[in-house]
Formats: C-alpha cells, sequence, structure tokens
C-alpha cells in the first residue's frame, strides 16, 4: 500500500487512537510491564529506562496523569517531594555505593509522562549515540530537583 493510501486510510482513526501507540506514550506501557518495575507505591512506579544513557538509569513515574512539568500545580508539591525520595532510596541501595547519581528532569521532556531521573553520572552506555544524549544530561537542559522546585515555587 503506499504511503499516501496508508495515511488516507488512517485518517478515519480518531486522534486519540493514534496517539495511543505513538512512542512518546511508551512510558504508559512499561509503567505496567511487571519486568521492567524495580519499586511501586500509591504513588509512583519506578522502571529501568529502555534506552539507558548510563549504566543505572532508573525512570521515577507518578501514577496520576501528569503528562509533564508544565501539568504541574502546587498541589503536586508533596508529589514531587515524594519522587525525590524514592530516588533517593533507589541511589542509597547497597548496589549504587561508591557511585555518584544525578536526580532531575529533562526542561522538555520527549516522553508523555512527567519523569524523574535517577542516573549514575558515568554516561556509559550504547544508548548515548548523540551530543544530544549527552547534553540532555549534562547541561542546563536537566533540571536538578531542587532548581526545579525553586522554577515551580517562583511560578506559584
Amino acid at each position: 500500500m503506499s504511503k499516501r493510501k496508508l495515511l488516507e486510510a488512517n485518517d478515519d482513526v480518531p486522534k486519540k487512537q493514534k496517539i495511543s501507540g505513538h512512542w512518546a506514550m511508551g512510558l504508559l506501557k512499561t509503567m505496567e510491564d511487571p519486568k521492567c518495575i524495580i519499586k511501586s507505591d500509591d504513588l509512583v512506579t519506578v522502571i529501568k529506562d529502555a534506552y539507558p544513557k548510563a549504566e543505572f538509569h532508573y525512570l521515577v513515574l507518578p501514577k496520576e496523569d501528569l503528562s509533564n512539568l508544565n501539568a504541574l500545580t502546587k498541589d503536586h508539591v508533596d508529589l514531587l517531594i515524594h519522587m525525590e525520595n524514592v530516588g533517593k532510596e533507589i541511589i542509597n541501595d547497597d548496589k549504587h555505593k561508591h557511585r555518584k547519581f544525578k536526580i532531575g528532569y529533562h526542561a522538555e521532556a520527549s516522553m508523555l509522562r512527567l519523569h524523574l531521573h535517577v542516573i549514575s553520572d558515568d554516561m556509559n552506555s550504547a544508548c548515548v549515540k548523540t551530543k544530544k544524549h549527552w547534553n540532555s544530561f549534562n547541561t542546563d537542559f536537566f533540571f536538578d530537583v531542587v532548581r526545579c522546585g525553586e522554577t515551580i515555587k517562583r511560578e506559584w
């Protein structure tokens, strides 16, 4: 089937259905896969990043449907604190002794679900393929949790 005919055939599918299979929604599927879950509680699920940019790379995702940092309100402060505390618990696990970690958010996330990165600072991964991958964790594009909290407080 030609690309044009395929696109025309998809025009009958409601927009929501088209988006649900989009790669940016991948975190939602991973959150539900027991093989990928590291830890879970009433508020968050922790998964290993499917495309890790370091030897240890985890994502702390809220169970509440929050698309990104722009979706946050002052009512989410306790959730953000909880997400950070869960990230710190992961870092303090015995297998991470003698490792340095970064905890933070991307200023502009590519995946649809707010997620906190908990990542070792080695950037030792076959998934670091471009400058963009390295820069996304080693420039101001990566908000540590303190800077994120300060920014949110100013905006509220």
